[in-house]
């Protein structure tokens, strides 16, 4: 229940897109209550990077397993998916209103409020993670390289990583293997390679053709999250491409979708919610939208499921710490490049800054509620747009 609380607030609140997730993340379970140690949680978040799928969700999902085992694993998607996921799902069945009906100053006082969350945890793990000169190059270096070309191909973060990676295990040395706070969870080895074998099963299968429209569904979107890197946006043209151009939603019910996906808290890839209840053939409404929502995200949790138990004594190897550092480091880059994209595309007005840098003192120096920080900010880009 604990979980499934926390998570929940998390999934009202946590606005801006997977940079910022990370950000209300660390913020409420590694700053706040201290369920893991700073050097866990970017361990984790590095892990996540390299895998398909809502790395957002999937930081989610293994925190919730390492606190409470499966259910916890369970609580933590439910409580961070739903709110949004019932929102689109609400949109899609005649309340296309509602987007147009929230004033422009709300959300833009909503991507203010993410910036500063972003900006907060850019700081807080670059202490943390990027001390000596080689961290600091690479921070900057994956930064640049995301701003330039990072965009134009969702391959391109794994290979920063992996040469940051590969940087780490050159240039800088591991220190102590010794307790740096646990990844530790309540799955064996073989429960994990059979989580690893049933989503190879299930992505073999869903290759295949199938005339019930139902499994047809279901194999569309279990493929998409199986097959998308970089989470976010960068899930846009897959989805487009599999129900757009099949003919299962409309174009422009579907741009409108994708732009409603952007004023709701919680991962983007609950837009599949939205595109299962608009489905033009049935299984349509809440069963479609059910049935997408448990496909697209039910790669994240077989991955994180197979992949947690190795990842906890692989990642104490000494030159897998060494890589880690390096990968580590590039992960801050990625928040940076996450904060100056959003801040160009945000900060358009002088009050702009004024409301960012008040939001992060509230965050930062009076230590307040993230919750909090963002209703203020809404409340402010309603007042001064």
């Amino acid at each position: 229940m604990e979980v499934l609380l926390v998570f929940l607030q998390l999934g009202l609140t946590s606005f801006g897109g997977p940079a910022a997730h990370l950000g209300y993340f660390r913020e409420a379970l590694v700053a706040k209550r201290r369920w893991l140690s700073e050097q866990a949680y970017a361990d984790l978040v590095a892990l996540c990077q390299f895998l398909p799928g809502p790395a957002s969700s999937q930081v989610g999902m293994g925190i919730g397993m390492m606190r409470a085992g499966y259910r916890g694993a369970l609580a933590a998607w439910v409580g961070f998916t739903l709110p949004s996921a019932i929102a689109l799902v609400l949109a899609a069945q005649g309340l296309m209103h509602w987007g147009s009906a929230v004033p422009a100053g709300v959300l833009h006082g909503l991507h203010l409020a993410a910036i500063a969350v972003i900006l907060q945890a850019v700081w807080s793990m670059g202490q943390a993670f990027c001390r000596g000169p080689v961290q600091v190059v690479l921070m900057g270096l994956v930064a640049v390289g995301v701003l330039g070309w990072g965009g134009q191909w969702a391959g391109s973060v794994i290979v920063m990583l992996a040469l940051a990676g590969a940087v780490g295990v050159w240039l800088l040395r591991s220190g102590s293997t010794g307790s740096d706070g646990s990844l530790q969870v309540a799955v064996g080895s073989r429960a994990a390679l059979g989580w690893l074998l049933l989503f190879v099963l299930l992505l073999v299968l869903s290759m295949l053709p199938w005339t019930l429209q139902a499994l047809e569904l279901v194999a569309a979107f279990f493929r998409t999250g199986s097959l998308v890197f970089g989470g976010g946006h960068v899930v846009l043209p897959l989805l487009e491409g599999e129900v757009v151009q099949r003919g299962w939603v409309e174009a422009p019910v579907f741009l409108a979708g994708y732009g409603l996906a952007q004023a709701v808290p919680g991962p983007l890839f609950t837009f599949a919610a939205f595109l299962g209840a608009t489905m033009k053939l049935p299984p349509t409404g809440w069963t479609g939208a059910a049935l997408a929502l448990v496909a697209i995200f039910l790669p994240a949790f077989l991955l994180v499921a197979g992949v947690l138990p190795f990842w906890e004594r692989w990642r104490h190897v000494r030159w897998l710490r060494s890589a880690l550092q390096g990968i580590n480091a590039a992960v801050v880059g990625l928040l940076l490049a996450a904060l100056l994209q959003q801040g160009a595309a945000s900060v358009q007005q002088w009050q702009d800054p004024v409301v960012v840098g008040l939001a992060l003192w509230l965050l930062m120096g009076r230590r307040w509620a993230p919750w909090l920080v963002v209703a203020l900010s809404a409340l402010a880009g309603a007042v001064l747009t």
